[in-house]
């Protein structure tokens, strides 16, 4: 009597699920490879930095009107405190709704964010790029780009919550294409304008994007734990 030779099991092919802390690892390994070739100077990254940054200054003193565009682009659209605004907004909303970890959650990684790239631009204290002819200026020291990494948290925070609120297909998409256009165009400014250096955008975007995905699966990871912890009631003898 024969017996049928069982046949493998076939692969399900299934893919490894992405998650906001394997985002947040790579763009936090990518972004601190980054700081160390900035801050030690590394030739061709600099030399890169410099072929960018001179490329676009030519332009840029050759066409005030768009200049001016990505100034008011730069300073009010996507300024920084119009990015905190935003957050403080959805902040007050989360409180007054009831939701007042997440409330919390949110505006100390906004503040992190704020604390993370004011320390890093201190300690790495990278010139800005000088210009004998200059478009605009700035303060403070340039790596990473502020602009561009509170863009990037401010965006995504906002991104995720309207996600957990379950927006439809419609807000969603409108939401991510303008927070897109939004991180993206700030760094393009920044460059544009000659106030910042192509690594100290890259730098803000990617730490941005890692704190911004620890947070998330931060604040997930305490939410589980939460509906774990078996809620025995008050105790009666």
């Amino acid at each position: 009597m024969s017996t049928a030779t069982p046949t493998p099991a076939r692969s399900t092919g299934t893919r490894p699920r992405v998650t906001p802390f394997s985002v947040g690892a790579v763009c936090a390994v990518l972004g601190l490879a980054l700081l160390v070739l900035v801050a030690a100077r590394w030739s061709p990254l600099m030399a890169a930095d410099r072929a960018v940054a001179t490329s676009l200054h030519r332009r840029a003193v050759t066409e005030p009107g768009i200049v001016h565009v990505n100034r008011i682009l730069s300073d009010w659209v996507w300024d920084p405190w119009t990015m905190r605004v935003l957050i403080a907004v959805a902040v007050v909303a989360l409180w007054w709704r009831g939701a007042r970890l997440l409330a919390g959650w949110v505006a100390v990684t906004s503040l992190l964010s704020t604390l993370l790239q004011q320390g890093l631009k201190a300690a790495v204290g990278r010139e800005r790029p000088q210009w004998p002819d200059p478009v605009d200026s700035a303060h403070y020291a340039a790596f990473p780009s502020g602009h561009a990494m509170t863009a990037t948290v401010s965006c995504g925070l906002l991104l995720w919550l309207l996600h957990r609120h379950g927006a439809g297909a419609g807000p969603w998409w409108t939401a991510l294409v303008v927070a897109s256009v939004s991180v993206i165009g700030v760094g393009l400014t920044r460059l544009y304008l000659g106030v910042h250096w192509m690594s100290d955008v890259l730098g803000g975007w990617l730490l941005g994007a890692a704190l911004v995905g620890f947070s998330i699966a931060g604040f997930v990871r305490h939410e589980r734990r939460e509906r774990t912890i078996p809620d025995h009631g008050p105790h009666r003898s």
